[in-house]
């Protein structure tokens, strides 16, 4: 049997842009992607904290060290300027290989760039 495990996870970010007329997507400063495991391309569950909102959506990549964080397109809708997202990706995977997976976890600061 395989089951749904975290893969990684950006926890506590702003959003810095919301531009409706994109063709979709999250814009997400690639340090943090590359810290968190997360490739273009991939799916991405944004929990909002402020409002409460989930949606789905991928990723691109923005400008390294840039603490980019802007929602393209129809979720462009669901967010406000300053937000706070968690930004959660999933692994599909055979129990006893979830059972020693560890997750990529990222706790950026409040510019939404690396603690160094």
């Amino acid at each position: 049997m395989q089951i749904h495990v975290v893969k990684s996870k950006i926890h506590r970010v702003k959003v810095t842009g919301a531009d409706l007329n994109y063709i979709g997507s999250i814009t997400i400063d690639e340090d943090l992607m590359d810290a968190a495991n997360i490739i273009e391309g991939e799916k991405v569950q944004i929990v909002n904290n402020n409002n409460g909102e989930r949606l789905e959506t991928y990723a691109i990549p923005g400008p390294r060290a840039s603490g980019e964080i802007t929602l393209n397109g129809a979720a462009a809708r669901k967010v406000a300027l300053g937000d706070v997202l968690i930004l959660i990706t999933y692994a599909i995977m055979y129990i006893d290989d979830a059972k020693n997976f560890k997750p990529s976890l990222v706790f950026p600061n409040e510019d939404n760039n690396l603690l160094i």
